[in-house]
């Protein structure tokens, strides 16, 4: 995302055509540009969100009335304005509101399809996070050797604290149906540390984690504790680099939508639907024996319509 001293550049360009570049470009499209690229807190989405929802009046608001829109603190603006490297709110208020007053000639119908076209564009970010799922997957070696592992450390357990805890939970929850003994950490601290030393001492060799942003220490510490109980980590994340990176043995990508107010798991989801039917095929006779069992007590207690 540009600074602040690079966003007015970037609005002085010229066109081939001899016409600024800025006017040339959907004002929510200019505006968001202003935001692309910069991991942003949920706090700052919202702020950010609001300024692309409601642009004409929101570039015109005080800092302090700004805030009370969004429902956040007045730092909190500051703090938005400085990640995006502006030296505070005004400076990025005297960027937006160009835009805005250029923005003032489209008719509502205009500014509807705009709003529909932010949704439109955070599905496409998906789309592209999922296609470089597909490039990784190419490479099925990789993908069903880890699943193997996977499927032979009994019990196996899956890891993810915070927004990346309901990722865990669809893990486990399919891979109990396949799988002997998965117990799961969502909580960090000494709770997951006994859960860890636990599983190594019945017999597990592996944990599979999930860390998505915003990453939190805790993660690592836990990630730390699996290390030093014996256990080796498989890591599905968004990163390629870092402290969580270099404490797994094996790290998968997969990139998370974060062009709405809160993240999106579309590739994250379909990397562990793969691994899961890595675990699947890695044991075919204990897969379809548990598959059947498990449709037997399902039937004879009528758990589904």
């Amino acid at each position: 995302m540009p600074s602040g001293q690079q966003a007015r550049a970037q609005a002085a360009a010229i066109t081939p055509g001899g016409q600024p570049l800025e006017l040339e470009r959907a004002p929510a499209d200019r505006v968001h540009a202003l935001f692309n690229g910069h991991r942003l807190s949920p706090g700052q989405r919202r702020i950010a969100q609001y300024l692309i929802d409601h642009l004409t009046e929101a570039a015109f608001l005080s800092i302090t009335e700004l805030a009370e829109r969004v429902g956040v603190s007045q730092p909190s603006v500051t703090r938005f304005a400085a990640s995006l490297g502006f030296s505070g709110y005004p400076a990025l208020r005297d960027v937006l509101q160009p835009i805005a007053l250029s923005a003032v000639a489209g008719s509502p119908e205009s500014r509807e399809q705009v709003r529909r076209n932010e949704l439109q564009a955070a599905v496409d970010a998906e789309i592209e996070n999922l296609e470089n799922v597909r490039r990784l997957l190419a490479d099925t070696d990789q993908v069903l050797d880890i699943g193997r592992e996977l499927a032979h450390s009994v019990p196996l357990t899956v890891l993810g604290l915070r927004i990346s805890a309901p990722l865990v939970e669809y893990f486990a929850y399919a891979a109990r149906r396949i799988h002997p003994d998965v117990r799961v950490v969502t909580r960090g601290g000494s709770v997951a540390f006994d859960a860890l030393l636990q599983s190594r001492a019945a017999g597990g060799a592996w944990v599979l984690a999930f860390a998505m942003p915003r990453h939190a220490k805790e993660t690592l510490a836990a990630l730390r504790a699996a290390r030093s109980a014996g256990l080796r980590i498989a890591l599905i994340t968004d990163l390629t680099l870092g402290p969580l990176v270099d404490e797994a043995d094996v790290v998968l990508t997969a990139g998370t939508g974060s062009r709405l107010v809160f993240d999106s798991y579309a590739a994250p989801g379909m990397l562990s639907a793969a691994l899961l039917q890595a675990m699947a095929d890695a044991d075919p006779e204990r897969t379809q024996a548990r598959l059947e069992g498990y449709e037997q007590v399902a039937d004879q207690h009528g758990f589904f319509l």
